[in-house]
């Protein structure tokens, strides 16, 4: 029964630690991942949930890091058949009460001139840049997902 009860509480100290969530301001930044990528692959990609529990609307501008030589907002565009990612310059809006998902597919951060990609397990630090909320630096865990390609 001891055992059991330990297992529990080590359960529910852990909890916050599996959120890996962020706020600013009215934004919640909620679950920054990348995935694994073969060793030379000269990019990869970031994702994440914005929510805005506010009552303005803010906008995505950017981000950076210190891993890449650049980071752009990129979207999918189905082009006669082809998906093509596009960069978005502009940034991307997020709507009180709307939350903003960045995944696989979809709307993504794309690392350009990744220095040396990361391993399963590795984090790395990705700084968010809003219009209206400012800058909040949030650590990119790098899942294990099987290496995804990106051509770039």
């Amino acid at each position: 029964m001891r055992t059991l009860l330990a297992i529990a509480v080590a359960g529910l100290i852990a909890l916050p630690a599996a959120a890996h969530e962020y706020t600013l301001g009215a934004l919640k930044i909620g679950h920054p991942y990348s995935r694994a990528m073969p060793p030379a692959a000269p990019s990869s990609a970031a994702f994440l949930s914005i929510s805005n529990g506010g009552k303005t609307a803010d906008k995505l501008l950017g981000a950076s890091s210190p891993l890449a030589d650049a980071v752009e907002l990129h979207s999918h565009q189905n082009d006669n058949g082809v998906m093509r990612m596009r960069a978005l310059a502009a940034g991307v809006g997020v709507a009180p009460g709307e939350t903003l998902q960045l995944a696989p597919g979809s709307l993504h951060l794309m690392l350009l001139g990744v220095k040396q990609q990361p391993h399963a397990g590795d984090k790395f630090p990705l700084t968010l840049k809003f219009e209206k909320a400012g800058d909040i630096r949030v650590e990119v865990r790098v899942e294990d997902g099987g290496a995804m390609p990106m051509p770039h």
